[in-house]
């Protein structure tokens, strides 16, 4: 049975852990309004370092 439906299951194999990695990637996702905070205090951070160091 197995020999006959290798490519089937295989093809199953691949879309659970397509689907995995997505639904993980969906979960662990930071809001946007946290990404343009961080962004922000970095970009802050880079111009008090390059203000520093002149």
């Amino acid at each position: 049975m197995l020999k006959r439906h290798w490519k089937r299951i295989g093809m199953i194999i691949l879309i659970v852990a397509c689907i995995f990695n997505v639904m993980g990637k969906l979960i662990h996702k930071l809001s946007l309004n946290k990404e343009m905070v961080y962004s922000a205090e970095y970009m802050e951070q880079k111009q008090e370092n390059e203000q520093n160091q002149k």
